[in-house]
């Protein structure tokens, strides 16, 4: 997969820029704060993420950018701030970014890019898998 996101890279610049974990774990709750809300009634089972200890809930819906290729946009929302924030990453990783796209990234590896990884709880790592799952089983299905 060779497409740029120029969001992302510039996440990534924002992370090697930090040198302090706590410093990166405060940003990371920043970009959860930042990011827009999902509406309470779109907190619904159909929408929630089974595998997070944390309440999450994306809800994803389709667009097409300006090549024609069909997108996916998504909207996210946790009761755990960490989790919001990673919420707000997989958001500038993969929102509006074309289903082939989102179906084939590697994005535990592109998070790991930032840095993440050894620094999440395994149930922390394990509800981000679950997150990453659902949205690339929908682009999938997109597809």
């Amino acid at each position: 997969m060779t497409q740029t996101n120029t969001a992302f890279e510039t996440l990534k610049d924002d992370f090697e820029f930090i040198d302090d974990w706590e410093e990166r774990y405060k940003y990371v709750i920043e970009l959860g704060k930042n990011m827009p809300a999902l509406a309470q009634a779109e907190q619904t089972e159909a929408n929630k993420i089974h595998g997070c200890v944390s309440q999450v809930w994306l809800k994803t819906t389709f667009g097409q950018n300006d090549a024609g290729e069909k997108t996916l946009q998504f909207l996210g929302d946790s009761d755990a701030l960490i989790v919001r924030g990673l919420v707000a990453i997989l958001r500038i990783m993969l929102n509006d970014q074309p289903v082939e796209y989102v179906a084939k990234i590697d994005a535990i590896a592109a998070i790991g890019e930032l840095g993440l990884n050894e620094h999440l709880t395994p149930q922390r790592s394990n509800g981000l898998t679950s997150m990453i799952a659902r949205l690339q089983s929908d682009a999938q299905a997109a597809i």
